[in-house]
């Protein structure tokens, strides 16, 4: 990501080449240990959530309550090696008789449900952005009306569309000129290993094997080649990626006239039309939840793979991140059937500007904390302050940020970096705000599970979310009497404080800003400091019961 970053920068002026959440690539700069965000800082010298010290020290011996944890998200792989007994089973539903056993709606949901699927299996891949989506639906109510006629709420949606069509038109522009500029750099690179492997007759290039060539003899596809992988740190596969990401901007995501909605078959623009989708929780492509299910819960010292943060856990997968924009429908009735089939804790690592339909949102979020769940947020990778520019869904209820109304069981995380740099351990693409974000937590070169039985890092705010969520799903296991917003208080109280400390501005090349003025919490989430005030909190209750009963 950050080679790519430097690349575009090199071929033209600045311009931001950090993919959405949604599309979290592999790590290419000096990585860390691959376990870093479980070791501990004084222990380990890596800026780590000290998870591991928190098991040896404080948990050993100690036997925790299985806690179901939601991922709505893009897709799980539930077959991966490092997953098996962590999945979430609906013991209500038995498996393929194409019957609703448990009467909740929602056939053969055996593991989760998938809503933006079809009942005759097929899947929602890409989807369209919001603000297309938005800005589609606008230009067909206002395309034969004159401005002059409106008045009231009319006139005012005239003026949004307004507003819309300018912002689609900017970023519509911005996509195809990133596209045209990536191509600049796939096309040779691309064409110089075509070159390359044919006239060295391998299937892949290597250091070794370029040096079988003599001296002047493809030089310049040669130097092509290394620029980009041994300069700017990128292979052939993160180029390809990079491809689909850059190409499918312009081909589905700003493209006005794609809707596969169809597939799914619903109204969605009808909250009550609830009961679509089917039981596929894989989908198309579920690298990017399956990568968040694994640091939450990869099964611990199996010797495979890696290993998670929570020990006590079951991943309940809940699909409705398309390649593009998640719809506030699909989110609404996930996280309802996520608290209505026992999770305990929603991680929730997608996001993005617009949000039409907040209300139906809002309300799923509200009946979530009734039912003491919380609800875990990746604060996007924007590199922006959401104190000023928000990003959806968010803990404010209705367009106003009152902070009298906000979800109170609601933790939105930033990402952090291993290093003890104060230059780097702040991720540069995470979004940051000191009203908005309430703690930063390891979201750089995080090592976990993708499909196929397959591990890669990535990077993102949707890395930083599911360590957090692990951390209180082990506060949940271990101390069950403790509440939603008790465990979510007891996360922020028990940060490694950076008050003061100047760091790298996210957003920004070389600005520096005091930490404290990137999140509420001024810190870090931190296991072992965790598990030491759950304890304590713990200890409290047992005393107050105790003396009642006296």
């Amino acid at each position: 990501m950050l080679g790519l970053s430097l690349l575009l920068a090199a071929s033209a002026q600045a311009q931001s080449a950090y993919p959405p959440m949604k599309a979290a690539v592999q790590i290419k700069q000096d990585e860390p240990p691959r376990n870093w965000f479980n070791l501990d800082n004084a222990q380990d010298n890596v800026k780590g959530m000290s998870v591991e010290r928190a098991y040896a020290e404080l948990l050993k011996g100690k036997k925790g309550r299985t806690v179901i944890v939601a991922v709505i998200d893009s897709g799980v792989d539930i077959e991966h090696e490092d997953l098996q007994g962590h999945i979430w089973t609906n013991e209500d539903e038995i498996p393929g008789n194409g019957i609703d056993d448990d009467k909740n709606g929602y056939i053969d949901d055996v593991h989760g449900w998938n809503f933006i699927g079809g009942k005759n299996g097929e899947n929602v891949h890409q989807d369209t952005y919001e603000l297309t989506r938005l800005y589609a639906a606008y230009s067909k109510r206002f395309k034969d009306i004159d401005p002059a006629t409106l008045k009231g709420k009319d006139k005012k949606d005239y003026d949004d569309y307004l507003k819309i069509k300018q912002a689609y038109k900017e970023a519509y522009a911005e996509a195809e000129e990133g596209y045209r500029r990536f191509m600049s750099i796939y096309e040779p690179f691309s064409e110089a290993c075509k070159r390359l492997k044919k006239r060295l007759k391998v299937a892949e290039l290597t250091p070794e094997v370029l040096n079988q060539l003599e001296e002047g003899e493809l030089s310049e596809e040669k130097g092509v080649y290394l620029y980009i992988t041994q300069i700017r740190g990128l292979s052939e596969e993160d180029l390809e990626e990079y491809k689909d990401y850059f190409e499918s901007r312009v081909k589905y995501g700003y493209n006005a006239d794609f809707d596969p909605r169809a597939i799914v078959g619903d109204n969605p623009e009808d909250i009550n039309d609830r009961y679509y989708g089917n039981n596929d929780v894989k989908g198309p492509d579920a690298t990017h939840g399956t990568h968040v299910a694994g640091i939450i819960a990869a099964v611990r010292g199996n010797g495979i793979g890696m290993d998670g943060v929570a020990d006590n856990v079951l991943i309940m997968p809940v699909r409705v991140v398309p390649d593009g924009d998640e719809r506030d429908k699909d989110v609404a009735l996930g996280i309802r059937y996520a608290v209505d089939n026992g999770a305990h804790i929603i991680n929730m690592s997608f996001g993005k500007a617009y949000s039409p339909h907040k209300e139906w949102v809002d309300e799923a979020i509200r009946y979530a904390e009734s039912k003491g769940v919380l609800l875990v947020h990746a604060a996007g990778n924007d590199g922006k302050n959401t104190d000023v520019e928000p990003n959806f869904p968010s803990k404010f209820f209705g367009n106003e940020r009152n902070e009298k109304q906000q979800a109170q069981a609601w933790l939105e995380v930033g990402a952090s970096s291993w290093s003890n740099d104060t230059k780097q351990f702040v991720a540069s693409f995470s979004n940051y705000g000191n009203k908005t974000v309430d703690v930063f937590a390891p979201g750089v070169a995080i090592y976990s599970t993708v499909p196929n039985n397959e591990y890669k890092s990535l990077q993102g705010t949707s890395m930083a979310s599911p360590a957090a969520a692990g951390v209180a799903a082990l506060i949940m296991s271990y101390y069950p009497e403790l509440t939603a917003q008790q465990v979510k208080d007891i996360i922020m109280q028990s940060v490694v404080k950076y008050e003061g400390v100047e760091v790298n501005k996210p957003g920004s090349l070389d600005e520096m800003i005091p930490f404290d003025k990137l999140c509420i919490s001024d810190g870090i989430v931190n296991a072992y400091k965790a598990i030491q005030l759950a304890e304590e909190m713990s200890r409290g209750k047992s005393k107050k019961k105790s003396k009642k009963k006296k």
